[in-house]
């Protein structure tokens, strides 16, 4: 994409060699005339390669000048061949930001899995240092991901489009206000050397019944464009002010203490002239701009209270971030960087935003090659991580410069792809309906000490508003589903309560694509003597032993039954039900006198220590009738296996 000189401006320190020829070539790549460089670099190299004592270490430096003369004029064909030379004699030192820049010349020829291949070893090499590696890794998301994505998009290359760069369309009234390269002057041609092009200026492009087209009718404005850059321009919401991007420019071009011209941001106002004619007036210098770095690309949000743009300035997370700004009454706020969910080590840039998301262009996170198109999604004011938008707005070239109306579905992108007119061409789209994607919740419900799954437990599916969407319970095997279709990659709140458990809430984004997400719950009982068995809660404290034919209260089994009452005056609310149990030896009329005898006596002791009689629902004994083995008259058991019949229990009936 050969107008990024009006985005950042990359500045690369010479080294002084002997050799005329290599000193031309680095003094043009450094002030950035780099199809003239290249050239050059192209013609040492076949020099140097000749010479029998020629220094590895200039060699390898000559093939990355010329690899890069031709990655940052965007011809990844002869970038490629460089960079393929230099990764094949010097992979084990070469740097790992050559690796990178491989990577990219490879997609940007459509090599996608040989790409794929040298990102992977991008991101291992530099995994602790460089965030991109996150980005490129390809764990989670590959080529073949974004490949595969359903195609949104029809594209139509404008009329307007000429052999030069065109780019940076921006809406304005009914018509299209664009950058190009195309020459206006009568008498001589203003070139740049970065691509032997004519310097940028703004036109104005008519916009037919349906969008899909524009024709030029002239310069923006006369007062705006001088002899040097200015493009990519955004309006306040009533269009009476225009932000736009130039080169340092004041009747000169302001250069640092390198030599480099950067960028810079302007407004202008719409104001009567003397004869009463609206012109564009007060061209303002913005109170952030620097002679020390670039500040560009403006883009302003729907209610005009914020500004976004692209910088290198100091914070800036890589080669250029967006960075937003409040419109002040008397000013603008300081800086601020979007972050590292937005912004990576590598390029961002062309940011565009609306009412729900940020589109911008990307060579940082995972593309098809070159800059490609993302959107990130404002919810609750938080920008999410950037997705691709796939084929065929995005392409092996550079695509960029994307503006929407979004309730239209139309709007306009930038590519340098080879099957346009020229260099930068303008094309109009028409965004497809998003596919349908629905989702269901769905999941179990577990202790979440034993594992065991638990029944009858009630769920409640809550918005991220709160409000309750839909619930469901718990069926015999913990399983539950919330029969409520729900919107794909959306946030909500799953609830778990059941009586004698702490309530579990769990946040859940449902999955991006349509189907069922999955989720299980572990919930835990209130107390460590609280448990749940064949799906009644009861409260689980050591045998009550009694003496032989006996039902009073032991003291042994006091001490037991003690933590039943301090249970209970923990919770006030507790009621509970008292069973009592024998082993099969002795006949049945005994056994159900006995074990009722002892339930009663157990409950009187309960009472004694303080709880309320209404609070015990019922004390009554079973004998023999509920033993939980084979341990019947007339079956021979181990004293052990009797002595598990021989049981009380303590069923909670409410909390």
């Amino acid at each position: 994409m050969r107008k990024i000189l009006i985005i950042t401006v990359l500045c690369l320190s010479s080294f002084g060699f002997s050799q005329s020829g290599i000193k031309k070539a680095d003094k043009l790549f450094d002030k950035l005339w780099y199809k003239e460089a290249a050239v050059l670099y192209e013609t040492e190299l076949r020099t140097f390669l000749n010479k029998s004592d020629y220094d590895e270490a200039e060699y390898k430096r000559l093939l990355q000048r010329t690899g890069d003369a031709y990655f940052f004029n965007t011809d990844m064909e002869d970038a490629y061949k460089w960079y393929d030379k230099l990764v094949s004699e010097f992979y084990s030192s070469v740097e790992s930001e050559y690796i990178f820049r491989y990577a990219h010349t490879l997609q940007g020829i459509g090599k996608h899995k040989d790409a794929k291949r040298w990102m992977k070893e991008f991101s291992k090499r530099t995994k602790k240092e460089d965030i991109r590696a996150k980005h490129l890794s390809q764990e989670e998301l590959t080529v073949e991901d974004i490949l595969d994505l359903e195609s949104r998009f029809t594209l139509k290359n404008v009329s307007v489009n000429t052999k030069y760069s065109d780019f940076g369309a921006q809406y304005y009234k009914d018509q299209l206000i664009f950058s190009s390269a195309v020459d206006s002057s009568v008498f001589h041609t203003r070139v740049y050397h970065w691509n032997e092009q004519p310097f940028l200026n703004m036109f104005v492009g008519d916009l037919n019944e349906i969008e899909s087209d524009l024709r030029q009718s002239g310069e923006f404005s006369e007062a705006l464009n001088t002899k040097y850059h200015e493009a990519t321009l955004a309006f306040s919401p009533d269009e009476t002010k225009v932000y736009f991007t130039r080169n340092n420019y004041n009747g000169d071009l302001g250069r640092d203490n390198k030599g480099t011209n950067h960028l810079k941001l302007y407004s202008a106002e719409l104001l009567k002239d003397e004869e009463g004619a609206l012109t564009w007036q007060n061209v303002m210098e913005l109170p952030f701009n620097s002679e020390d770095y670039s500040v560009g690309h403006p883009t302003v949000s729907e209610d005009g209270k914020l500004l976004y743009f692209v910088s290198d300035m100091p914070g800036s997370i890589g080669a250029t971030d967006i960075f937003v700004v409040d419109i002040l009454e008397d000013g603008y706020s300081q800086p601020r960087n979007l972050g590292e969910n937005v912004n990576t080590a590598g390029r961002e840039m062309f940011p565009f935003i609306t009412n729900n998301s940020l589109y911008l262009a990307s060579d940082g996170h995972l593309g098809l090659g070159g800059l490609d198109v993302y959107q990130s999604k404002i919810i609750d004011e938080n920008f999410t991580k950037p997705q691709n938008l796939g084929a065929p707005l995005n392409s092996e070239m550079d695509d960029f410069g994307f503006i929407i109306k979004e309730a239209e579905d139309r709007g306009f992108v930038c590519s340098n792809r080879l099957t346009g007119k020229g260099d930068d061409d303008i094309y109009s789209f028409v965004r497809l309906p998003e596919p349908s994607c629905d989702q269901l919740i769905k999941g179990y419900v577990s202790n979440a000490l034993t594992g065991e799954r638990i029944a009858n437990v009630k769920m409640a599916l809550v918005s991220q508003e709160g409000d309750e969407l839909a619930s469901s319970v718990t069926d015999l095997n913990g399983a539950y589903k919330f029969n409520q279709t729900l919107n794909c990659g959306t946030p909500y709140k799953v609830i778990a309560t059941k009586t004698g458990y702490t309530e579990k809430d769990k946040l859940v984004k449902t999955l991006d694509e349509s189907g069922e997400t999955i989720v299980p719950l572990g919930l835990e009982t209130l107390n460590r003597l609280i448990v749940e068995e064949d799906g009644l809660l009861k409260i689980k404290i050591g045998i009550i032993y009694f003496d032989l034919d006996k039902s009073f209260i032991r003291n042994d089994a006091s001490i037991e039954l003690n933590k039943v009452v301090l249970l209970m005056m923990q919770y006030p609310n507790m009621v509970i039900k008292i069973e009592s149990h024998t082993d099969s030896r002795n006949t049945h009329e005994y056994n159900l006198d006995l074990s009722d005898r002892r339930a009663k006596s157990t409950r009187d002791y309960i009472i004694s220590q303080g709880i309320e009689a209404s609070r015990i629902e019922s004390a009554k004994g079973y004998g023999e009738t509920q033993l939980i083995n084979n341990c019947s008259d007339g079956v021979s058991c181990s004293e052990e296996d009797h002595q598990l019949n021989r049981r009380s229990e303590f069923i909670i009936i409410k909390m």
